[in-house]
């Protein structure tokens, strides 16, 4: 059995929780939380953009702290699992793999490449296993593709568009602080460039062009370059149009057919979705089953892989601290592009 300890319980840290009741051969054993109320199983003031909103919680028979340290020093639990605020990952992390944990955090692995640089060399010098939380892989759509192109279903990947856009979220006003939050780029994207990273593997250079908030870039195009003959783009960023809070999608090119997805949140006229299908170069088309569409599921499936890979002390091939590290680098890339108005060599 695996046992649990989760530092943090706002929206992300609810959802881990109510995943990992689903999920066979692991226990939450553990919880820390500054605030008093939600540590004592009140939480009714959660609410996120998916899911239900919180409620009044049985936590009796779970350890519960409001220090991390005491956390850390809990010698019943096997992982952290950290959703924290992002400019607390890399001390966070750090101190529990040094503790003697696994840990899984939530995307992004950190603000700076620095930072997620230390994560990784501290995993590896421990032999602990770091994993970070980016979902988009176990997302039915994505999941889908990422498959077709690992397994050459559709012969060679020669390229995509990738697209994740929303309003100004003016309800965070931490959104566009590059010390907590890191704006579009880093909160938003990042499961974009991680995605592309993960099928496409590292650019030798990004060419951006967008505009700046402050420190951050708030919306931009990218492209990323390869060595071989693969044309890979990318948009992302704030659009100051409140009715469309939400909007992710891809189209990707293989040599016998091309995968598209579009999703575009809108909650006063409905959620306009082009579900995942397949235009094949025979000028067939079709729509594959995929399952549940329900978000929640899509952390099920993450953390039954993190689970795994723990019980097997085996690094996670979707969830390595390494990726998610090349993720932060694609990202710091493409803002120095944007800066400097030319391509930058990754």
């Amino acid at each position: 059995m695996i046992r649990v300890g989760i530092a943090g319980l706002g929206f992300m840290g609810m959802t881990h929780y109510n995943a990992y009741q689903k999920i066979d051969g692991v226990k939450v054993a553990a919880l820390c939380e500054k605030d008093a109320v939600r540590l004592a199983g009140d939480w009714t003031s959660i609410q996120g953009n998916f899911g239900p909103r919180g409620q009044m919680m049985d936590l009796s028979g779970i350890a519960r702290y409001g220090e991390l340290d005491d956390l850390l020093a809990d010698r019943n639990l096997d992982l952290i699992d950290v959703c924290l605020p992002p400019s607390w990952h890399a001390k966070v992390t750090i101190a529990a793999l040094r503790a003697g944990k696994h840990v899984f955090c939530e995307k992004p692995i950190a603000l700076q490449v620095s930072d997620a640089q230390r994560m990784t060399e501290t995993a590896q010098e421990l032999g602990k296993l770091l994993m970070i939380g980016h979902v988009l892989p176990f997302h039915p759509e994505y999941k889908f593709a990422y498959e077709a192109i690992k397994s050459g279903r559709y012969g060679r990947l020669l390229g995509g568009y990738f697209k994740r856009i929303i309003s100004d979220p003016a309800w965070l006003p931490d959104f566009f602080n590059p010390e907590t939050t890191g704006g579009p780029m880093l909160d938003l994207h990042v499961h974009d460039a991680h995605f592309i990273r993960l099928v496409c593997g590292m650019p030798k250079a990004v060419y951006s062009v967008g505009t700046m908030r402050g420190q951050v870039v708030e919306r931009f195009t990218t492209q990323f370059l390869f060595d071989e003959p693969k044309v890979v783009s990318a948009a992302s960023g704030v659009v100051h149009q409140q009715g469309r809070p939400f909007t992710h999608g891809y189209e990707i090119y293989l040599e016998k057919a091309t995968l598209f997805f579009d999703y575009m949140a809108m909650p006063k006229a409905g959620d306009v979705v082009l579900p995942l299908t397949v235009l094949s170069d025979d000028g067939a088309v079709s729509r594959p089953e995929l399952g549940s569409a329900d978000p929640t599921d899509a952390f099920v499936a993450e953390l039954s892989d993190v689970v795994r890979s723990v019980a097997a002390n085996k690094p996670s091939a979707l969830l390595a601290g390494e990726l998610a590290r090349d993720a932060v680098v694609l990202c710091q890339k493409q803002t120095e592009s944007v800066i400097c108005g030319r391509p930058v060599e990754v």
